[in-house]
C-alpha cells in the first residue's frame, strides 16, 4: 500500500540520519575504532565487472584457531555484529585506467560498476581493483585503501554453478533454530564442518569436464553480510573453490517495513549472475531445508534451457517435503531441466558425472 511505502521511507530517511549524526558525534569523542574498507569478491565479464563492499570500523575480529574455545568464539561473533557502519562514506575504485567514485549507503554498503571497452587478459581469471577511502578523511592522516578481488568469467567456462551454503556446503541446522545458534556462535571456520565431499565435488565442477578450470562458482545465502569473513576462512581452510559471495543486509529496505523475505532475495541474486552472464548455463545446488527447490523451479521456468541441472541435498526426514520436491522435479522436466533429490554429496557428483559436466575432483588453485 501506498501509505506503507511512504512510512517505510520516512523511516529509512530518519534512520540515515541518525546513522549520520552518531558517527559524526562519535567523531567528535574520538569515539571510534579504525575504519576499514572490507570489499566483498565480485565477478564480470570481458563486458563489465560489479564489486560490492563495505565501510565499517574494525573492532579486531580475530583469525580462528582449533584451540579457540567457546567463550573466544562467541566475543568474535559479537565483534562481527557489533561493528559498526560507516554511513555515506566515499569510495573511489581504480580499474584498468578507469577512475570513478561511488558513494556508500547509510549502512556502508558500496558497488562498483565498471563498463569494460575492450576484453580482459583471458589467462587471469581474478582480477585486482584498488579502493581508496576519499570521505570521511582519515583523522590518523593515513590512506585508508583496500584491494578487491573481482573474478572474470572466461568464455572457455563449460557452465557456471550457483550454491547455497548453510545445510548445503557447511552444517548450520537451520530448521532447528536452537541447534543453529549454539552452531553459528560457538564455532569458528575450523571447528564448523563441511558436509563429506563437498570439497572434491565443487573442485571438480570448477575443473570441469576438460579439466581447465574456468567454471565460475558463485554462492546466493541469506546469512548477514556480517559472516563474510568467517566464511571466506572456512572456504579456505577446508580447501574449497573460492567465489563470489552473495549475503542479506538485514535492515530495513526502503519500500518496504520488513526485509526481503528470503526466496525475494534469493530469487533476484540468482537473477542478477544469469542476467550479467547470459551466455552462461548453471548448475544450481540447494538443500531440502528451507525453499531452495521452489526457489530454482521458478529459475528454470524464468530462464528455460539455462539450467543444466538442480541439485537439493536431503537434510530433512520428512516424507511430505520429500513429495512436494517430487512434484517439483516434475514441473522442472517440463522446461528441460532436471531437479534431483540427492540424499548425499556422492549421488550429485555420480550424476554430474554420469552427464558429462565433471571427470575428476584435484584442489582449486587459490586466489591470486
Amino acid at each position: 500500500m501506498d501509505w506503507q511505502k511512504g512510512l517505510a521511507r520516512l523511516v529509512h530517511s530518519i534512520e540515515g540520519g541518525f546513522d549520520r549524526l552518531k558517527y559524526r558525534l562519535g567523531s567528535r569523542q574520538n569515539g571510534h575504532n579504525p575504519v576499514m574498507i572490507m570489499p566483498y569478491l565480485g565477478f564480470g565479464s570481458n563486458e563489465f565487472i560489479e564489486l560490492k563492499g563495505r565501510v565499517i570500523e574494525d573492532t579486531g575480529v580475530q583469525p580462528s584457531r582449533e584451540t579457540d574455545g567457546i567463550w573466544h568464539n562467541l566475543l568474535n561473533m559479537y565483534r562481527r555484529f557489533e561493528s559498526d557502519e560507516v554511513p555515506f562514506a566515499q569510495i573511489e575504485a581504480r580499474f584498468g585506467g578507469v577512475e570513478i567514485k561511488v558513494d556508500a549507503d547509510d549502512e556502508g554498503f558500496f558497488q562498483v560498476d565498471i563498463e569494460l571497452d575492450q576484453p580482459l587478459d583471458a589467462e587471469q581469471s581474478w582480477q585486482h581493483v584498488e579502493l581508496e577511502l576519499l570521505k570521511p578523511e582519515s583523522s590518523e592522516k593515513r590512506w585508508i585503501r583496500a584491494d578487491g578481488k573481482v573474478l572474470v568469467v572466461s568464455p572457455q567456462a563449460e557452465f557456471g554453478v550457483i550454491s547455497d551454503l548453510d545445510d548445503t556446503v557447511l552444517f548450520t541446522g537451520v530448521n532447528r533454530p536452537l541447534k543453529m545458534m549454539r552452531t553459528v556462535l560457538l564455532n569458528n571456520a575450523r571447528t564448523r564442518s563441511p558436509f563429506k565431499g563437498v570439497a572434491d565435488f565443487y573442485s571438480a565442477l570448477q575443473l570441469g569436464f576438460y579439466g581447465n578450470g574456468r567454471n565460475p562458482l558463485f554462492y546466493v545465502s541469506s546469512s548477514p553480510w556480517n559472516m563474510y569473513d568467517l566464511l571466506q576462512e572456512f572456504f579456505h581452510i577446508h580447501e574449497i573453490p573460492v567465489g563470489p559471495i552473495f549475503l542479506r543486509d538485514w535492515g530495513f529496505e526502503r519500500q518496504s517495513m520488513l526485509a526481503v523475505n528470503n526466496r525475494q532475495y534469493k530469487l533476484e541474486a540468482i537473477c542478477n549472475i544469469l542476467e550479467k552472464l547470459p551466455d552462461l548455463n548453471f548448475i544450481l545446488i540447494g538443500d531440502s531445508g528451507e525453499e531452495d527447490a521452489e526457489i530454482y523451479t521458478e529459475i528454470i521456468q524464468s530462464y528455460p534451457g539455462r539450467i543444466l541441472a538442480a541439485y537439493i541435498r536431503s537434510v530433512r526426514r520428512d516424507l511430505e517435503r520429500e513429495n512436494e520436491i517430487n512434484q517439483l522435479s516434475e514441473k522442472a522436466g517440463e522446461f528441460g531441466s532436471g531437479l534431483m533429490y540427492a540424499a548425499d554429496t556422492q549421488v550429485m557428483e555420480e550424476h554430474a558425472a554420469q552427464q558429462g559436466w565433471i571427470r575428476s575432483s584435484p584442489i582449486s588453485e587459490p586466489i591470486e
